[in-house]
């Protein structure tokens, strides 16, 4: 006889959903590696090169591109981010009325 198996919604953002704490800052950031990983390869750098662009050793851009990225900021990604050559731009505006406000990656 089969198990029946139960199935969750998803909340759409995995790290809340493993009960990590501060959910939204581990999904921007892991979002601005896959942006960051995705300027490596369209700029054909290796990762020694991309490490001298941005300030690394070789074996610390490794673990950032395997999603190792506890340990940096969100501001020193979004310095990678524009030591790739792309510009960052913030934009903040008031959230809809007694919810908390949310941070969106846009590329």
């Amino acid at each position: 006889m089969a198990r029946k198996s139960k199935i969750t919604q998803g909340s759409g953002n995995i790290f809340e959903d493993l009960g990590l704490d501060m959910p939204q800052e581990h999904y921007v950031k892991a979002h601005l590696v896959i942006l960051i990983t995705k300027m490596i390869e369209a700029q054909g750098l290796t990762q020694a090169q991309a490490a001298t662009q941005i300030g690394l050793r070789q074996p610390d851009v490794s673990k950032l591109l395997r999603g190792r990225f506890e340990g940096f900021s969100l501001e020193r990604l979004l310095y990678f981010v524009r030591a790739l050559g792309s510009d960052v731009e913030i934009k903040i505006k008031r959230s809809k009325p007694k919810h908390e406000g949310r941070i969106l990656v846009a590329a």
